[in-house]
């Protein structure tokens, strides 16, 4: 499986508590076909932007407090209220959505950082807030394995993006190392592309460590699950290494060989996990 934000969801995990199932999957509902909307198929961007702004009307509605007539909304009214989740981070994620139908460069990290506060971040704070564990801390550390996630995601998936026309690079730290967009479009892996993939998997390992501590100060289940995705988070950059961090022709995955070796992994895991 690849490390994506929403294939971390734990719809069908069986550490989700039969609680929690239905509110999980309302969002994920909502994450997931949103994203579809603008990342798959070939509708104009214009179409893409138009079906993005209907969620946003009807997560108006919702904060109004008025009826849908979509059954997926009515859900999420349902979950919202129940559970009392913020509005405001289903605005950001569709930000961030719309932000990918227009946007294909980043200038620099604190763009591509912004792009995740929004993107990425507002799965682990809705998680937190129905586990009631939402605290400031709690939430700070969530957002470094979010965006840590959201960056392998990015760093794996370097060739399927620009086969979109996307760069999620920072333009500043491509120019630094000496990597041009001709480069990524030859696939040309040589010492340039070595040093700036590597700086990109030390920066993103660096902040997943950050945030790593949140696993084993949570309980229970939801300390269980966020440990399995810390840690093959970290294992996805691993194997971005050993390819040479050519990830134009080996794609680092999980699979389910992985699975037993990251469950082991979890019962005797620690904070600084490498």
């Amino acid at each position: 499986m690849p490390v994506d934000h929403y294939e971390n969801f734990p719809v069908a995990s069986f550490l989700l508590p039969a609680r929690l199932r239905e509110p999980v999957e309302a969002i994920y509902a909502f994450a997931r076909s949103a994203d579809d909307i603008a990342d798959e198929g070939d509708a104009p961007a214009i179409v893409r932007l138009a079906q993005l702004n209907d969620y946003r009307r009807e997560l108006h509605l919702i904060e109004q407090g008025k009826a849908s007539t979509e059954p997926m909304f009515t859900r999420l009214a349902a979950s919202i209220a129940e559970h009392r989740l913020p509005i405001p981070l289903f605005r950001d994620l569709l930000d961030a959505f719309e932000q990918d139908v227009g946007k294909t460069r980043y200038a620099d990290y604190p763009e591509l950082l912004d792009y995740c506060r929004r993107s990425a971040n507002p799965v682990g704070r809705l998680m937190l807030r129905l586990y009631q564990a939402d605290t400031p801390a709690n939430l700070a550390q969530s957002d470094a394995i979010c965006t840590s996630l959201q960056l392998i995601n990015f760093w794996q998936d370097v060739a399927i993006d620009w086969q979109k026309q996307r760069i999620y690079l920072p333009a500043d730290d491509m120019a630094r190392f000496g990597v041009s967009e001709t480069q990524l479009a030859e696939q040309r892996v040589d010492d340039a592309w070595r040093s700036l993939m590597r700086f990109q998997v030390d920066r993103a390992r660096a902040l997943m460590h950050s945030g790593a501590p949140l696993a084993t100060a949570l309980p229970g289940r939801i300390g269980w699950e966020l440990r399995l995705i810390v840690l093959g988070g970290l294992r996805i950059l691993k194997r971005i290494e050993a390819v040479g961090y050519d990830v134009f022709r080996h794609r680092p995955t999980l699979g389910k060989r992985d699975a037993l070796g990251l469950a082991a992994a979890a019962i005797n895991y620690h904070a600084n996990t490498r």
